[in-house]
């Protein structure tokens, strides 16, 4: 048995997924370049270290502020009282969750009036050089079946970079580490080249990363392109076919 006699499970898009896709996109953009040009940019962290926060190892708690940044942005943004993002619901993703954020959007479809995109949201460092470069983006076997179950699943990576440097504050004499959003992607994880996506074996079924998360290029393909790309670079590495069909068996990824 090989991978192409299989029965495999073809997902089907809608019509108007890259039209939806683009439409999440542009919104998540939007909402970060006004909060930045609004000057809600700044994550502000009192200590009372007398030096500050660590600059060499300020990439290992960013993150957690971020997303916390993140979250609450698109909260504002929905309850900003004009809702020009047409944004119906923000929620935040549970504890192991694919999703950092689960944005609903409205939008007139054929046969619904919204549409969601479940968000990744990824902090790299402007200081640092290489931080967060080759991120690991989601479980492989998880995505894999988030898009058998649901053709139209949009998972968005959010990569945002930000600056960090310390002040005092002259009337307390604690210090202040700002944390400042200095720049931000957005994009499809189903439209990224095949290039710049890579597996990494390590950890339960493996992990989808992001070659480069500063420099992505874009191809556009269907869910099902996207499954077998996936499965063609599982199958390449050292866990095999074998392996592979192990997890389509329990996931149900095979016809019956």
């Amino acid at each position: 048995m090989n991978y192409d006699e299989l029965d495999l499970k073809q997902p089907i898009e809608c019509d108007d997924y890259s039209e939806c896709s683009k439409f999440i996109v542009d919104s998540i953009e939007s909402i970060m370049k006004d909060a930045m040009d609004s000057g809600r940019n700044k994550i502000v962290i009192n200590t009372n270290l007398k030096l500050g926060i660590p600059m060499e190892n300020v990439n290992k708690i960013a993150g957690p502020f971020v997303e916390a940044w993140a979250f609450e942005v698109f909260t504002e943004s929905l309850d900003d009282g004009i809702n020009k993002y047409e944004l119906i619901n923000v929620e935040a993703g549970e504890r192991l969750n694919m999703a950092d954020v689960i944005l609903q959007f409205k939008k007139t479809r054929k046969r619904s009036s919204a549409v969601t995109g479940h968000v990744d949201v990824k902090a790299t460092s402007k200081d640092i050089e290489g931080s967060g470069k080759s991120p690991n983006i989601t479980s492989f076997a998880r995505i894999r079946t988030a898009y058998v179950q649901d053709p139209d699943f949009i998972f968005i990576i959010l990569s945002i970079k930000h600056r960090v440097y310390s002040s005092r504050d002259e009337a307390t004499k604690m210090m202040m580490g700002v944390m400042e959003v200095v720049d931000f992607n957005a994009y499809d994880l189903k439209f990224i080249a095949a290039n710049d996506i890579s597996y990494n074996p390590a950890l339960g079924t493996g992990q989808l990363q992001v070659r480069d998360i500063h420099y992505v290029s874009f191809q556009e393909r269907t869910t099902w392109e996207f499954c077998q790309l996936l499965d063609k670079k599982f199958i390449a590495s050292k866990k095999g076919f074998d392996q592979w069909l192990e997890y389509a068996q329990q996931n149900g990824w095979i016809k019956e």
